[in-house]
């Protein structure tokens, strides 16, 4: 008899990073709650085609009441969930200067106030069974600061920070806290920020000792290790950097080039 697959909620699930991570997890037997804001049909169908087991939740993750009706509907359809993975982001370009007091609240608020209401909210159950993963997608901007990102850098640094937090108040109930923190990833959202002129793909490339961005792909095997305790059950507190060595590397331009 074939046990029940375990339950993992992924945010942001529409589209890139998070509609690859539901993917995968899905390939590796989880089944999945599919958040999001907009609809992420496309996401279930996808899932469901390779025969995986999904369901589609629309909510707004920074309303806290959205949020706990999220929980307790997802535990209505799954039952007990094993990981949370918290993706959902947005970005912001701006100067520090031109970056309004409603622009920084709408980035921290998706960003870093809806990860704290999500681990509140699906924390309970697993800290009475004493086991359970939280997986937070942070970025390099939560280890590095990028210039006109000030919201977004901050909101980054912060859920860093509550993973660690996470981490040791409830590790030693059973439950891990991780971050994965990419650095620029290929995914619609890049595409956007590319068009608006913020960036080219050679500043990308020229910057990342591996010479190239790093795919939805990469995150979400990072992901899939720590959700998965039997791969991963001593990793906690961790900021994996998922960047090609970005963060490792401090030499400058025509050094890094001229050593490929």
């Amino acid at each position: 008899m074939l046990s029940s697959p375990r339950v993992a909620v992924i945010t942001g699930a529409r589209q890139g990073i998070g509609r690859r991570i539901a993917e995968k997890l899905a390939f590796d037997r989880w089944a999945v709650a599919l958040v999001d804001r907009v609809d992420p049909a496309a996401t279930l169908d996808s899932v469901r085609d390779k025969g995986g087991e999904a369901a589609a939740f629309r909510c707004d993750v920074s309303d806290e009441r959205a949020v706990g009706e999220l929980a307790e509907a997802v535990h209505a359809r799954f039952g007990d969930v094993e990981a949370l993975v918290n993706n959902a982001g947005i970005s912001l370009i701006a100067p520090a200067e031109d970056t309004t007091a409603e622009q920084w609240r709408r980035v921290l608020d998706v960003n870093l106030t809806a990860p704290f209401l999500l681990c509140r909210a699906f924390s309970g159950p697993m800290l009475h069974r004493r086991s359970g993963s939280i997986v937070n997608i942070a970025s390099i901007c939560g280890l590095r600061a990028v210039p006109d990102r000030v919201a977004y850098n901050a909101s980054k640094h912060g859920l860093v920070g509550l993973t660690r937090s996470l981490a040791v108040e409830w590790g030693g109930r059973g439950v891990r806290a991780n971050a994965v923190c990419p650095s620029w990833v290929a995914t619609e959202m890049d595409a956007a920020d590319k068009a608006g002129g913020a960036y080219t793909d050679s500043d990308i490339t020229d910057r990342v000792p591996l010479a190239r961005f790093a795919s939805p792909d990469d995150i979400a095997e990072a992901v899939a290790f720590l959700a998965d305790a039997g791969r991963s059950g001593y990793v906690n507190g961790t900021a994996l950097s998922v960047d090609g060595g970005w963060h490792t590397d401090a030499s400058w331009r025509a050094l890094r080039l001229a050593k490929r």
